[in-house]
């Protein structure tokens, strides 16, 4: 068995045929590594920007059920502080940060690369691929925010980065598309949110889409580290336990009702 990503030897580390002491300490940063990590080579200036870009943008989102759960779990677990971040990263699906996956799976399914330049009609593929996810009543992925309406103030500036490096092409066009379509259809407000723009951009790139949900997966493992360390000098969980005990005793305990 072997493996083209690493080895090392009594005076060697390998990383993608490059040497870590030498070609990649002091001279690339954690963005880089990953993408040299994913793809065995450098990224380019350009690439460099804008992956960098989406990895920064999934870092940090707030008091979320994947931060929440990092938490309670460090509350009961303090001695185990990988055990927390696993479960902070085991709620990132297709509400939190996942979402980006769908969304490169919906628009490879739209516009295979074998169909990229062919002057296909973008129009017509973003009022197919919406008739579709209503005909099926889902959600189309990467459309719609609870907070962030009428615009996520990280897509236009995930797309503006993108498009200063090469990166914004038909994939972007028809995310763009298709929620011109989905608000048409639907009469309702869908902001196209980070992780839809993500996804966009994820396919210029190429990236599987099978892969993209881990780009939230190992920036997310960032922020939720510095969610504990937070935790840990100024705690947050106990109260939220005790909260919750105290509103289901006000609405089904003793006296209730």
């Amino acid at each position: 068995m072997t493996s083209s990503i690493g080895w090392s030897t009594a005076d060697k580390i390998s990383v993608r045929g490059l040497d870590l002491p030498n070609e990649i300490l002091g001279h690339m940063n954690l963005g880089d590594l990953a993408f040299l990590q994913l793809t065995g080579r450098k990224a380019t200036p350009e690439e460099s920007k804008v992956f960098n870009a989406i990895v920064i943008t999934l870092v940090e989102h707030g008091i979320t059920p994947s931060a929440i759960a990092a938490r309670m779990t460090y509350m009961g677990a303090p001695e185990s502080l990988q055990a927390a971040v696993a479960a902070g990263l085991c709620g990132l699906g297709t509400v939190f940060v996942g979402s980006m996956e769908g969304a490169s799976k919906m628009l490879y399914e739209a516009l295979p690369h074998d169909k990229l330049g062919t002057g296909v009609d973008l129009d017509a593929l973003a009022v197919e691929t919406v008739a579709g996810f209503r005909d099926r009543k889902a959600i189309v992925p990467g459309l719609g925010h609870p907070v962030h309406k009428p615009v996520d103030p990280r897509t236009p500036r995930l797309f503006e980065i993108a498009a200063q490096n090469g990166k914004s092409g038909e994939y972007v066009a028809l995310m763009q598309k298709i929620q011109t379509e989905a608000e048409a259809r639907s009469g309702k407000m869908l902001p196209i949110n980070a992780t839809g723009a993500i996804g966009a951009i994820c396919c210029e790139f190429g990236f599987p889409w099978k892969i993209v949900r881990g780009f939230g997966v190992m920036a997310r493992a960032i922020g939720l580290v510095g969610h504990i360390l937070e935790e840990s000098e100024n705690p947050i969980s106990y109260d939220i336990w005790q909260r919750v005990e105290e509103e289901i005793l006000e609405t089904s305990g003793p006296g209730a009702g």
